[in-house]
């Protein structure tokens, strides 16, 4: 096929894309590679690639890509078994096909397989490839800038409550603090290692004590006995607290966490519903027992043992499975998994990451409580030959349950 019928009449004369991303062209022809590189150079920063073992490479050690388009046959992995392996690696890129065979089944399977943006048969006309390449790019410039938008909104928002909260409420902002760092280990003790939302849960689990009046805030900070109606306002706190954060963007969770903190294993207590074991959170049971166990410990003066053992008698409240993690972390000392040293090359699929994966210049890659998949190996691996990774790295092996 020739450049011409294949482009359908590119011209040289474009202009430059002005989000100036990225765009990967994937094609086992040289040749309609070439083309491709000609006519749109002066418009777009292309990258060609002649496979789709070559495209997952190039996007490991040269990506993120803004646009990935990837013709369908192609010999060993076609362009829907390419742009599977692309939504594992590098979800935020926009998939697009181009492709001579134009049966529907192809499109149905390149839009469900591959999440496909975008499906164009060939030749496709020049204005339309175009016009679907700068379609692509401001919809990567409309994700990237929403996330932005939303996570510095998110960053601000949760600051700023805590900042009202350690205003309002010193004693239990100072509170939350370890309240957080245990709730860690004991999630860990677990083999729960995603612990943003528990984490966000801690420091935030007591923002509706800002809404009390004031001379009830006096009563539970000095532990004055408070009358029948401040008790029922207390008792409702986490209630008070999801209406607080449940219209925050990306704090929807969250807030379900701070509900049902208060909420007993056996289904009852606040909220009043039929929710109770296991379809509680986790991270709700987690704090459900931080909690007790810090009252017994200041209430009581028990120790931690002794409030454990305590607590343990009244199965219906706690889920047994956080006591005996609880009692583990915080009495032993001990995580349920060892904490093991890496470097980049011992990196195996199933690993949770304990610590942050920097580069040697500081550049943040993953975050720890990342479960690593082999996709991820790889792409750190590739990566480290290009530009050092920090080592070693601590991990856990990740056992199921």
């Amino acid at each position: 096929m020739s450049d011409k019928a294949e482009l359908s009449g590119i011209s040289a004369q474009t202009k430059l894309m002005p989000f100036g991303y990225k765009i990967l062209f994937v094609d086992d022809e040289p040749n309609i590679l070439n083309a491709y590189q000609r006519q749109l150079r002066n418009r777009f920063q292309l990258t060609t690639a002649l496979s789709g073992r070559e495209g997952l490479e190039i996007i490991q050690k040269e990506g993120p890509f803004s646009v990935i388009v990837a013709d369908m046959r192609m010999p060993e992995m076609d362009g829907i078994a390419f742009l599977e392996k692309v939504q594992e690696i590098a979800p935020d890129s926009i998939r697009l096909m181009l492709t001579g065979n134009a049966d529907q089944q192809t499109a149905i399977d390149a839009v469900n397989k591959g999440n496909v943006f975008r499906f164009m048969n060939k030749p496709c006309p020049y204005e339309l490839l175009v016009s679907t390449l700068e379609a692509a790019q401001k919809q990567y410039h409309l994700i990237h800038a929403e996330r932005e938008v939303l996570e510095g909104t998110l960053n601000g928002s949760i600051k700023l409550l805590l900042e009202i909260l350690s205003i309002a409420v010193p004693s239990i902002s100072d509170r939350t603090v370890t309240l957080r760092e245990t709730a860690i280990g004991v999630a860990h003790a677990m083999q729960v290692f995603n612990t943003w939302e528990l984490e966000t849960a801690a420091m935030l689990s007591h923002i509706a004590y800002i809404t009390l009046p004031p001379e009830t805030l006096a009563k539970t900070r000095s532990g004055e006995q408070v009358s029948e109606a401040e008790q029922q306002i207390i008792d409702h706190l986490p209630e008070t607290g999801h209406k607080l954060l449940a219209n925050i963007p990306r704090l929807e969770r969250v807030a379900k966490i701070i509900l049902y903190q208060d909420k007993n294993f056996d289904g009852s207590g606040v909220p009043f519903d039929a929710v109770s074991g296991e379809d509680i959170p986790i991270e709700a049971r987690i704090l459900k027992v931080l909690h007790s166990l810090k009252d017994l410990e200041e209430r009581d003066g028990l120790s931690a043992d002794l409030a454990l053992e305590q607590m343990q008698e009244t199965s219906d409240t706690y889920d047994p499975q956080v006591l005996q993690a609880a009692a583990k972390y915080l009495i032993t000392g001990e995580d349920e998994l060892p904490h093991i040293d890496v470097d980049v090359s011992e990196l195996q699929a199933g690993q949770v990451l304990v610590s942050n994966v920097e580069t040697e210049n500081g550049r943040l890659l993953f975050t720890s409580g990342h479960k690593l998949s082999g996709a991820i190996v790889e792409k750190l691996i590739n990566y480290h030959q290009v530009q050092k990774i920090r080592e070693p790295i601590q991990v856990f092996v990740q056992r199921d349950l």
